[in-house]
């Protein structure tokens, strides 16, 4: 299997290494295939690919869609480096309201994959950090969904990087998770 398995702290959240196959030509890897990641528990099937371009200290989210068209995420870098963040949703989950991140880079190659039910966002660490990722849902406008990437009851420790962060007016009007709480996914 071209895969390994690194446990995160909330349930159903996993951190993906790929077997990267290294010569004087460069490398390849495996960024997804269907079996190997059925037999990690993923089932869902993918829809949607985004790739998003940032600069150094863009904050991106906390973003998810509500039912019925919530999305699953495998995210990766695959130049520069972000400080990539899920935080539980899921109603009755023992970690709702929990965070959990880690850096993903062109160079680590892990991949994360976020459940439905998760709000996701990022920090770019670097210049030009490019992030792609699969959903298991295409966006439905009506469905967007977010909140606030400061936001106190979460309290997501983001990396200082010496220069302002840079928001898009969007997610600075996002709420705070104690005021969509009855409205979430």
């Amino acid at each position: 299997m071209p895969f390994t398995v690194i446990d995160s702290p909330i349930d159903g959240l996993l951190v993906i290494k790929p077997q990267i196959f290294r010569d004087d030509r460069g490398f390849f890897m495996e960024t997804y295939k269907e079996s190997d990641f059925k037999s990690l528990g993923i089932l869902d099937r993918f829809v949607q690919d985004n790739h998003s371009k940032s600069k150094k200290g863009t904050i991106r989210g906390l973003h998810f869609q509500k039912q019925p068209h919530a999305q699953g995420k495998l995210v990766r870098v695959t130049r520069g480096a972000a400080w990539d963040v899920a935080v539980d949703l899921r109603k009755g989950s023992s970690t709702f309201g929990k965070w959990y991140a880690l850096e993903l880079s062109g160079e680590n190659n892990l991949m994360l994959w976020i459940p439905a039910g998760f709000a996701h966002g990022f920090l770019a660490l670097k210049d030009d950090t490019e992030l792609e990722y699969k959903c298991t849902a295409e966006y439905n406008a009506q469905s967007d969904g977010g909140i606030r990437w400061d936001d106190p009851m979460i309290n997501i420790n983001w990396p200082d990087l010496g220069v302002e962060y840079i928001i898009s007016q969007k997610d600075m009007q996002l709420p705070y998770l104690k005021e969509i709480q009855g409205d979430m996914l």
